[in-house]
């Protein structure tokens, strides 16, 4: 049986999986070594989240198969301004931080040998969000800005501190990058191309960090270069 990743977000992971999506990426990087199994749902908060995380990894694994490592990534919708068009997606601060706490506790109890990688929510590009608001509002202001996207992401770090839980920073990392705003968000929150392939290598090097890389696992069935020209079906017999 192939081990598991499993992705487990709101619409940046739901998308992964699309052209140059950073899911897909990892697919690909694993292709003879783990399963990539997406959980992504957009729009969620951390509070939906909590919800439905025991429906939503249902029959992921079976009974006593606990997934290589696992993928948490929401706040982008919790970091909403309360008074905005997205203000139903909001989520409090201390709130945010209690609910990602609780998930990762649902998750370590249930896989305790499980590899949990926190994401935190990304940079925003407010007139990328001006460009492509979400739904009308009278304000004419973003209903979300990279200031309250920032506090969230420390919230997050912090979280992933306390409990001794592996963190990527990709509120900071892309900001690292002169132009950041139009390079790696198409519409001022969810990635271009270069945004998931920025994120694709930090879970990359997060995972490999704590042992799981594709030199490590073992490739699943002989590889072709394995395979003998004069007697190929000796290579299945081990």
């Amino acid at each position: 049986m192939r081990p598991k990743v499993i992705l487990f977000g709101d619409s940046i992971t739901e998308e992964s999986f699309t052209n140059g999506g950073w899911g897909a990426a990892l697919a690909d990087h694993f292709s003879r070594t783990a399963d990539v199994v997406l959980r992504g749902y957009s729009g969620y908060n951390t509070r939906w989240a909590l919800k439905v995380a025991a429906r939503a990894l249902d029959g992921v694994c079976e009974d006593g198969e606990w997934p290589l490592a696992l993928t948490v990534f929401f706040g982008a919708n919790d970091a909403s301004i309360h008074d905005r068009s997205s203000g139903f997606q909001h989520v409090p601060l201390d709130e945010y931080q209690s609910n990602l706490r609780s998930i990762l506790s649902f998750f370590k109890e249930r896989w305790p040998t499980t590899v949990i990688v926190l994401i935190t929510p990304p940079p925003i590009d407010e007139d990328g969000r001006l460009r492509n608001p979400f739904g009308d509002d009278p304000s004419g202001l973003p209903e979300r800005t990279n200031d309250s996207a920032g506090a969230y992401a420390k919230a997050c770090i912090a979280v992933a501190a306390a409990s001794n839980i592996p963190v990527i920073d990709i509120w900071s990392k892309m900001q690292q990058f002169s132009g950041w705003e139009k390079s790696f968000l198409r519409d001022g929150l969810h990635f271009t191309a270069l945004g998931n392939k920025i994120l694709f290598e930090e879970v990359v090097k997060k995972l490999e960090e704590r042992g799981i890389s594709v030199d490590t696992l073992p490739v699943d069935l002989p590889l072709i270069s394995e395979i003998d020209p004069k007697d190929p079906l000796k290579a299945f017999e081990k």
